[in-house]
């Protein structure tokens, strides 16, 4: 294995043992979102309303996994389905207004924190960590996809 590679196996184990660290860290304490909460609210905001499915296929779960996950938002009242138009049998989730506030406001607190912690970043370092976490993240969606 180059170094290169070496040191980016080193990085990733390293932020995947911190990742739970920074999600304790940042939230807002209004209410605690689960990591899986989080990522579905913020799907659900950043991509629109989508079916179950959808949102398994999307996380690489378990149909039955974003069920529990799912249940565990609509009874905080954070998101409610409704029946999709286009098939009957199907449903849709969506946040709820309060749902929206409150990730509304988790989102902001998370972000500055996460800029206080890169205070002596410059805007041009950020931008560029942004970007290639982006396409690492795309890399491995395309290299995974299907190896479940």
């Amino acid at each position: 294995m180059d170094r290169a590679n070496m040191k980016i196996e080193q990085q990733v184990t390293r932020l995947l043992r911190r990742s739970q660290r920074i999600h304790l860290s940042t939230g807002a304490g209004e209410v605690y979102l689960e990591r899986s909460g989080y990522g579905i609210l913020c799907q659900l905001a950043d991509e629109g309303p989508q079916r179950l499915g959808a949102l398994a296929t999307t996380f690489g779960l378990d149909p039955s996994t974003i069920t529990r996950q799912v249940r565990a938002l609509e009874d905080a009242g954070l998101a409610s389905r409704t029946t999709d138009e286009s098939d009957r049998r199907a449903s849709i989730l969506d946040l709820t207004p309060e749902g929206r506030g409150i990730l509304e406001r988790t989102r902001t607190y998370r972000r500055e924190r996460l800029r206080k912690a890169m205070h002596d970043w410059t805007d041009e370092e950020r931008g560029e960590f942004g970007r290639l976490l982006a396409k690492f993240n795309v890399a491995v969606d395309r290299f995974t996809a299907g190896q479940d």
